[in-house]
């Protein structure tokens, strides 16, 4: 069975079980793109805002109570999800949004009308245009929209981040006694705790949950009202303040109107600001990534300071291989969050005069790249982080094989002699505290209190009391 819909284009059959309409149909024929449906997030907050909207209207006597309050119910199954499968478009598209926004409101006007108990598609009753989407447009609507999703998908990767902000610090304090070489430039550099590498993996999180909460904060301001180039045609000022009002009890989210429509209307470089500070931390998770990898190398012909968990078999050929997957995840995950960060930039950047077109690109995007960081950074901190175990005697091994503790010496005996010290070690494969003590360049005594591992690696503390006094 279906319904004839038509449009100014002409007509179009419809499935008659379909809550969509004809400017849904037509538009997904058009934008067989990526194969990747409409965000569910970005669904149920079109949702949230159809319904505050409607509200808004009846409350000022612009929409009969009766038809209304069937929008709102049909707008809070949107929110809901029970229309998921019904948004029938492709994620990457023209038109500004247009065909989602229109795809939402055909939804809700069709199943308004089966609440009121009429056929769908009779649109002289509730209309999608008329009724649905009165006092909107797509250029206030999806940019709000947007904002709404972000918002509540900044908030969830906040908790995950936290998650794996903790179990970075439960390893700091578990590592803090572990005595390790240092590394710069992949050549042995000086002495350095492993906690103290951890501290500073820790820091990196900490910094990004600062970022990303400062910029959470400028999503809150939205344009809903503004209408089509931000100038509010056809919205009732009382429409913007109480369907604001109504986003807000909604949402629990501190909502409010941006001070200049027109801005908030054309400009997308919000969005470009949350996503470079994702790019910031995709590339930082990455470095720790690579960091474990190394440290993790081996199990016999690497460093195997480190053991990651094996969490599954690493070889179709190789038996009893174990790969470092979770980390080699997270890099690949970081790269996308990279390469979607540029997408967003070159399409902000293409807004012309009132209007950006290319908004559903930098939707798909942004709420990918946020849905990304989420995923990884759970997985991170509970298959990988939180169950890291360290091989100490391997790591000693390495302090005691190394030349780089003879920079703790140069204070006391001076550069030059240091540099005969190293060569010596490395020449005859000695360890370096072995060759102090045999040429009496120092006691026992004195050399240990300064190879000491908090010594070596913390500034200052009693390291300062050993150093020669000037004549």
């Amino acid at each position: 069975m279906s319904r004839i819909e038509k449009d100014f284009l002409g007509e179009m059959e419809i499935e008659d079980e379909a809550y969509y309409g004809v400017q849904s149909k037509r538009a997904a024929q058009n934008f067989m793109v990526t194969g990747v449906s409409i965000s569910s997030e970005l669904i149920h907050a079109l949702g949230v805002v159809k319904k505050a909207v409607t509200t808004a209207n009846m409350n000022l006597g612009y929409l009969g109570k009766e038809k209304a309050k069937a929008i709102i119910q049909a707008a809070e199954e949107v929110r809901e999800g029970k229309f998921d499968d019904e948004v029938i478009l492709d994620s990457v598209q023209g038109g500004a949004g247009t065909s989602i926004n229109m795809n939402i409101n055909e939804i809700i006007a069709n199943r308004a009308l089966e609440i009121l108990g009429y056929e769908k598609g009779d649109y002289d009753r509730v209309h999608p245009n008329t009724d649905v989407n009165m006092a909107q447009s797509t250029n206030d609507v999806i940019p709000t929209a947007i904002r709404i999703a972000t918002l509540r998908k900044i908030d969830g990767l906040i908790e995950a981040t936290n998650l794996l902000d903790k179990r970075l610090i439960q390893k700091e304090e578990e590592f803090d006694d572990v005595l390790k070489m240092g590394r710069t430039q992949l050549q042995d550099a000086v002495p350095i705790r492993l906690g103290q590498e951890f501290g500073a993996y820790r820091k990196t999180v900490e910094r990004f949950i600062d970022r990303i909460k400062e910029v959470r904060n400028d999503l809150t301001e939205i344009n809903l009202g503004a209408t089509a180039v931000g100038t509010g045609l056809n919205a009732d000022p009382k429409y913007i303040e109480l369907a604001i009002k109504e986003l807000r009890k909604s949402t629990g989210l501190k909502l409010e109107s941006t001070d200049n429509l027109i801005d908030g209307t054309q400009n997308t470089d919000i969005f470009v600001e949350v996503s470079g500070r994702l790019k910031t931390f995709a590339s930082s998770l990455s470095k720790i990534a690579n960091d474990l990898r190394l440290l993790d190398s081996g199990p016999k012909a690497g460093l195997n300071e480190i053991n990651l968990p094996a969490v599954q078999p690493g070889s179709s050929i190789m038996p009893g291989k174990v790969n470092p997957v979770i980390p080699e995840m997270v890099n690949q995950a970081s790269f996308q969050v990279l390469g979607n960060d540029q997408t967003i930039t070159l399409a902000s950047e293409a807004g012309q005069l009132e209007l950006n077109v290319m908004v559903p690109v930098i939707v798909f995007n942004l709420l990918q790249s946020i849905n990304i960081l989420t995923n990884v950074n759970r997985i991170f901190a509970e298959k990988c982080i939180k169950d890291i175990t360290v091989n100490k005697e391997r790591c000693e091994e390495f302090v005691d094989r190394s030349v780089g503790v003879v920079t703790a010496l140069n204070p006391h005996i001076g550069y030059a002699k240091a540099c005969e010290v190293a060569k010596k070690s490395l020449r005859e494969d000695r360890p370096v505290k072995e060759i102090i003590l045999e040429e009496d360049i120092m006691d026992e005594e004195k050399l240990s209190q300064i190879l000491n591992p908090v010594e070596m690696t913390e500034p200052g503390i009693a390291g300062k009391q050993l150093l020669p006094k000037e004549a």
